[in-house]
């Protein structure tokens, strides 16, 4: 498990690695970051939320489609109920609301 200052770390760049992934994908996408939270607005005003946890050291997505929450397994961010990676359905749900492919490249 990370240390706390470490997760704050990881999902502080994880944030800022989501923000300019859509910024260079073109996407019609509005992103504001206020502490713990990164909300991401569609044109039609449909948003996805994602935030950390921090005392579970979890990131949380909270979309149209449901609540996901994901914990780090070996360098990889897995759903806790059915371990779907973070990447893949962060793409599912901002496609979902762009009405287009959208692909966020997963962290290096």
């Amino acid at each position: 498990m990370m240390t706390e200052s470490e997760f704050l770390q990881h999902s502080d760049a994880l944030f800022a690695h989501i923000e300019d992934q859509i910024d260079e994908g073109g996407w019609d996408f509005d992103c504001q970051l206020s502490g713990n939270v990164l909300t991401i607005e569609a044109g039609d005003g449909t948003q996805i939320i994602v935030n950390r946890h921090t005392p579970n050291q979890e990131l949380w997505i909270a979309a149209k489609s449901g609540g996901y929450h994901f914990a780090e397994n070996n360098g990889r961010w897995l759903a806790t109920r059915d371990g779907s990676e973070f990447f893949a359905v962060l793409n599912q749900v901002l496609s979902a609301a762009a009405g287009e492919e959208v692909r966020v490249e997963t962290l290096g």
